[in-house]
């Protein structure tokens, strides 16, 4: 089985959805008979094969694909058996009229929430016509992946009716508590006494960065609010190190396996990847009870605020910061281990044989997946 990954979501600035698509490639090539391709737009004879593609200003890196009879013709070339569609923008329809040509099912995964997005950026008008637009695109898909329940309701709402909840996964090996480095704290200049709360994704206003920033304020030393990621809207503060985005995988394993605490205040997130790399490394999290965060944390292995404030944040942090760390990392481990990637991928690669009606298709051995 060909399975191609069709996605404008691809940046040399990373993101949850570029680890998804080569945790996915590094799973299939250990399928039997299993054939994997992600195409992206950009530069043709690239690696993974591109599209042409023009940059996005302000796009955090991304490319508008702008010659739609280009990929058609390199869609067909490829000979898919299954595609999947990244985004909800040209590429999904690129997508559901390759899928047409070759007789394929077609997927989406639904990574954003688009109409939230355009409520945040322009209000409730634009909401609705991001809703209509979802409505009329998704409904053509063969299937719509939903990385968690919050988001496979809001796919619901929408008149959506064939919604897979299928979630996203952490590479266990990679992120765990044993990446701790005291060298890490030494590099960046953080005092060896500072209590390290750590933030992992985009700079971006739907994070709302500005009330982490405020509860590290208001929290005082020993505190010290680190982040790592890109974007337009780098948060600033007296007690706040922001960090450029961080390519090496092995050094951001590092960051979050010597930070105190991870805190994400995302109201909107359609899964949490950030979240579950944190708690595979043994760190508590306190986040958003909205959105799909609170589907990953609980009192067990962290706090889910009801009301994304500083007020509420404050409390929560100081509240975890007076329990024993030690079974609190224990159980945040053993809640990432449960979304190991090689899990969460044989079941979605379960789906895609149903879609393609191929039966029962053979599953590669279980050791553990390394992206």
């Amino acid at each position: 089985m060909h399975v191609l990954d069709l996605t404008m979501f691809w940046s040399g600035q990373g993101g949850g959805v570029m680890r998804y698509l080569r945790a996915k490639n590094a799973y299939l090539a250990g399928v039997p008979g299993a054939r994997h391709t992600i195409v992206v737009p950009g530069r043709l004879g690239a690696q993974p094969p591109e599209i042409p593609g023009i940059p996005i200003p302000f796009g955090a890196g991304y490319r508008l694909p702008h010659d739609p009879k280009a990929v058609r013709r390199v869609l067909g070339a490829l000979a898919p058996d299954l595609i999947e569609a990244g985004d909800p923008y040209h590429l999904a329809w690129a997508a559901l009229r390759a899928g047409a040509d070759r007789g394929v099912p077609v997927a989406a995964f639904y990574h954003s929430d688009m109409p939230e997005l355009a409520r945040r950026a322009f209000g409730d008008y634009a909401q609705r016509a991001a809703a209509r637009y979802v409505r009329r695109l998704y409904r053509r898909f063969d299937t719509v992946f939903a990385p968690s329940r919050y988001v496979a309701a809001r796919l619901g709402e929408l008149g959506i009716e064939r919604v897979i909840h299928q979630p996203l996964g952490v590479d266990t090996e990679l992120f765990d508590p044993s990446r701790r480095a005291s060298g890490w704290r030494t590099r960046h200049g953080i005092d060896a006494g500072a209590r390290v709360l750590l933030y992992v994704g985009r700079y971006a206003s739907e994070k709302n960065l500005d009330v982490l920033v405020g509860a590290v304020a208001r929290l005082g030393p020993p505190y010290l609010l680190v982040t790592i990621g890109g974007g337009p809207l780098v948060p600033r503060g007296p007690r706040v190190l922001a960090l450029p985005y961080e390519s090496l995988p092995w050094q951001l394993a590092s960051a979050y396996a010597s930070a105190d605490l991870f805190v994400h205040a995302g109201d909107q997130e359609t899964f949490g990847l950030a979240v579950l790399e944190a708690l595979a490394s043994g760190l508590p999290v306190v986040g958003c009870a909205q959105g799909a965060v609170g589907e990953l944390i609980d009192p067990l292995v962290g706090a889910a605020v009801e009301r994304c404030t500083v007020d509420a944040f404050v409390e929560a942090i100081g509240a975890l910061a007076a329990r024993d760390p030690v079974p609190l990392a224990r159980r945040a481990r053993e809640r990432a281990q449960a979304y190991e990637w090689n899990s969460v991928l044989a079941a979605l690669y379960g789906h895609y044989a149903d879609l393609v009606g191929a039966g029962a298709l053979p599953l590669p051995p279980p050791e553990r997946h390394a992206a």
